[in-house]
């Protein structure tokens, strides 16, 4: 029988019981397993679930919740990364080069701002400095949670940057800190690159500062307009005052401009006026919400309007002069050296007051400048400087460089390249009475010694003759003619002759010890230094002169009182005040000047109405005109030069301002006056208190034959027909008389004059002569006075019975000396002259002048 199940067709709806079940498993009922004891039904493991339906439509696009919780873990965990990251990678990175960067700032003695150096205009102050009232008013613009928020203001910045990136335009919403780290680390730029750096840094700069350091970083490195950083900056630039100085509704106007510094500018955009208002009444409504103001206080305020934006000037006029001669200071005295202050944030005061200092420009506009016309060829070659000095503190008060710095770079004040000329003879009869010299005939020199004043004397030593010859102005002899007619006269026979009676060596250790710097050009120790060959600056003698003012007691002079940066002031070097010379020897010098003022060639200072001393001068060939000179309060020097503007050549002054001749006496004395009368305006007047010791007085040896003491020409070998007494390179500069004439020859002596025996060559040079006291001179001159004569005395008329000094033709006789030789002749008593004897014939040498520089011996 066959076990085959049976094959079935047709419908299955019609089939059997015995046809064959689906093969379909799971619609199988189960069988009973006949072995189990309950009939129940057998299993082979877990029945499976069934399948989901699988989605259609639209919703296979839709992500499951699964993936959806994924993703956010997902970017959760990328946000935490890459904050960690970031976190550690960025770093707070050091300053930028324009955050830094700061102007020195050099003010008045009085804290008025003279200048401000470099391209930034900032000045960094610490946060004490800043009154609260002005940090109420920023926060109140800018951030008024600022003391109780985060670093980062999320929202804000989200919004900044998805303004950003979506193009909607470049937008703020920082807070201080975060506006701070974009000014000081970062920059300007609107970049998503920026915005995270800023972002990191902002938060790890907030763990690492306080507040108060970020708010004054804050303060410092804002910019608010008119080129101005930082809130000290903006203060002067928009009010003219320091931050210190402002009061609440100009602060509040400061803090308004945060928000858009050049279109705030009320000034420079009037038509913004009504937008500006608006903020302005919104940061102070912040702080009367805040309670940093009372709403009586707010309402009663006026808007400040600020004043006129001001160009930039920077150096222009006198201030490149003054930061120049500032910076010159202190880097010579070793305060601080170029290079750190070039770094900038320093605040110098310096010793100069604005109303002196601006007296001093008036004058020079007013005597000099003024007088120059565009027409005169000379006037393109004029210049000028100045330097004032108070003797009793050794303070450089005004200072004159030039006419405007942006235009002549070169200070005239601080230069060393200009002869000074006869304001140099001062050093020499100070060196004279401080040494107790003496002449070469042992007679203590004090203002009432008499030398031999003619033109062109021979310097004689102790050896014999010099060979040195200097010309007098003009050609003028002066014959007998005491110390302080010399120096009202400007005799420049008696203090070559003097310089030699003291020791060449002895005037410039003198003239140092005066305040002259060692190594100034051409300080040379030769008889020549009396007529001032040396270069010295026109502060350098004003410093000198300051000396004798105060008695000689000398002090450096200093043009800084202080300096600071971040509120730490540097060390100034202690100045040590010393008594350079006697005050008698000084009181004596000052006593002989006051008679250059009263009646020599300075007599136009006397239009300062002050009792005044000073000294004329004039360097080689009128390149250089000076005056000199003080009141017992004030000590100042003013030079006229001349210089090609071109080449920079020394030029000449002849036909300068109009005047055939520039001499010290003119334009100097003027504007010396001008200022002083100016400068001490208001102040009372004070006299010279002096302990002064003229000497005794000398008889005139050309009114008597009695006296043979005075110091002649002819005494030694004295070269004089066509020969050159000078070598190359030994020109002296003349100086001026207050009423220049011209030399008319006279003809030569018929009566013989009996030769001196010169000093044998071997014999060393004279000690100075003591002169502890007024007896001791005394007898030391009665003691010359009985040696036997060696040689006929000269005479002459007294000097103030002389009507000039050229005119001696007719009074000469047997009893008289011969009137000043012309040109090529020679006293009876000389030694018999050389082939190459004989005066320069050029006339621009007969002053003493030559093509070869000063005189030397």
């Amino acid at each position: 029988m066959s076990h085959e199940p049976p094959q079935h067709g047709g419908d299955p709806g019609q089939q059997g019981s015995e046809s064959w079940a689906p093969r379909d498993t799971s619609a199988a009922a189960p069988t009973p397993d006949p072995q189990h004891p309950d009939g129940a039904q057998a299993t082979k493991g877990r029945t499976k679930r069934p399948k989901r339906p699988k989605r259609t439509g639209w919703r296979r696009a839709l992500p499951t919740w699964r993936m959806v919780l994924g993703g956010v873990l997902l970017l959760a965990l990328l946000l935490v990364g890459g904050f960690i990251a970031g976190y550690q990678i960025v770093d707070i990175p050091a300053a930028n080069a324009a955050a830094t960067a700061q102007s020195n700032v050099y003010l008045y003695k009085d804290g008025t701002v003279i200048a401000r150096d470099g391209e930034i205009n900032r000045e960094n102050i610490p946060l004490r400095r800043i009154p609260r009232t002005i940090q109420h008013a920023v926060l109140a613009a800018e951030d008024r949670d600022f003391y109780s928020e985060d670093a980062i203001d999320v929202t804000a910045t989200l919004r900044a940057g998805w303004n950003t990136v979506t193009g909607k335009g470049r937008q703020g919403g920082s807070t201080i800190t975060q506006q701070y780290v974009k000014n000081y680390y970062l920059g300007q730029e609107q970049t998503i690159v920026r915005k995270a750096k800023e972002f990191f840094i902002s938060i790890k700069l907030d763990r690492e500062q306080s507040k108060d350091e970020i708010l004054e970083g804050y303060l410092n490195t804002s910019y608010f307009g008119r080129n101005a950083y930082g809130i000290q900056a903006a203060s002067h630039a928009y009010y003219g005052k320091d931050v210190e100085d402002l009061d609440v509704g100009e602060g509040a106007y400061l803090a308004s401009l945060l928000n858009a510094p050049s279109s705030y500018d009320v000034v420079a955009h009037p038509e913004n006026k009504k937008a500006v208002l608006a903020r302005w009444d919104y940061v102070l409504d912040g702080m009367v919400e805040h309670d940093w103001l009372t709403p009586a206080d707010r309402d009663a305020m006026t808007f400040p309007v600020p004043g006129k934006a001001k160009p930039a000037t920077a150096l222009s006029g006198q201030r490149g002069y003054i930061v120049h001669a500032v910076e010159d200071y202190l880097t010579k005295n070793k305060i601080i050296d170029e290079t750190t202050l070039a770094t900038g944030g320093y605040r110098i005061t310096t010793t100069l007051q604005k109303k002196k200092q601006d007296a001093l420009v008036e004058a020079v506009e007013d005597n000099v400048l003024s007088k120059t016309s565009e027409d005169r060829e000379a006037d393109r070659n004029v210049r000028a400087g100045g330097a004032s000095i108070d003797p009793a503190t050794g303070h450089v008060v005004a200072l004159y460089g030039g006419i405007d710095y942006t235009k002549q770079y070169v200070n005239n004040a601080t230069r060393r390249d200009y002869q000074v000329g006869s304001t140099f003879k001062p050093f020499v009869l100070a060196a004279a009475l401080a040494n107790g010299s003496t002449t070469q005939k042992d007679r203590a020199i004090t203002p009432n010694t008499r030398y031999n004043g003619d033109n062109e004397r021979t310097v004689q030593s102790a050896t014999g003759s010099t060979g040195y010859s200097p010309a007098n102005e003009d050609d003028v002899d002066y014959g007998s003619i005491t110390v302080r007619e010399a120096t009202d006269k400007s005799v420049n026979a008696v203090y070559a002759q003097m310089a030699q009676d003291v020791g060449p060596q002895e005037v410039k250790d003198i003239a140092i010890a005066l305040g002259i710097p060692p190594n100034t050009p051409d300080l040379t120790a030769t008889p020549s230094i009396a007529l001032g060959p040396a270069t010295a600056s026109v502060v350098d003698m004003a410093s000198a002169y300051a000396t004798l003012a105060d008695h000689g007691r000398q002090r450096p002079h200093t043009l800084v009182t202080k300096i600071s940066k971040n509120a730490t002031e540097l060390d100034i070097p202690t100045r040590t005040t010393r008594q350079a010379i006697s005050r008698e020897a000084a009181d004596t010098t000052t006593s002989v000047l006051r008679s250059v003022v009263d009646g020599g060639t300075g007599t136009a200072a006397q239009g300062a109405g002050r009792p005044a001393a000073g000294k004329t001068g004039t360097a080689e060939e009128d390149k250089a005109a000076w005056f000199a000179g003080y009141t017992p309060d004030l000590a100042t020097v003013i030079a006229v030069m001349g210089q090609d503007p071109d080449t920079g050549i020394q030029k000449p002054l002849y036909g300068a301002l109009g005047l055939a001749r520039m001499n010290g006496g003119g334009a100097p004395a003027e504007t010396w006056a001008a200022y002083t009368r100016a400068a001490l305006e208001g102040s009372e007047v004070q006299g010279f208190e002096l302990e002064a010791d003229d000497g005794p007085e000398e008889p005139d040896p050309d009114a008597s034959r009695e006296s043979e003491d005075t110091e002649e020409a002819g005494d030694t070998d004295e070269p004089r027909d066509g020969q050159d007494t000078e070598r190359p390179g030994t020109r002296q500069p003349r100086d001026e008389q207050d009423s220049p004439r011209s030399r008319t020859p006279d003809a030569p002596s018929t009566a013989p004059r009996t030769p001196r025996t010169a000093t044998p060559a071997g014999t060393p040079p004279r000690a100075p002569a003591d002169r502890e006291t007024p007896a001791r001179e005394t007898a030391a001159r009665e003691a010359v006075a009985r040696k036997p004569m060696k040689r006929e005395p000269l005479t002459r008329e007294p000097a103030e019975q002389r009507s000039d000094p050229r005119e001696t033709t007719e009074r000469q006789s047997d009893a008289q000396r011969p009137g000043p030789q012309h040109p090529g002749t020679h006293p009876a008593d000389s030694e018999p002259l050389g082939p190459d004897d004989g005066p320069p014939t050029d006339p621009h040498e007969r002053d003493g002048q030559g093509h070869h520089g000063p005189a030397r011996p």
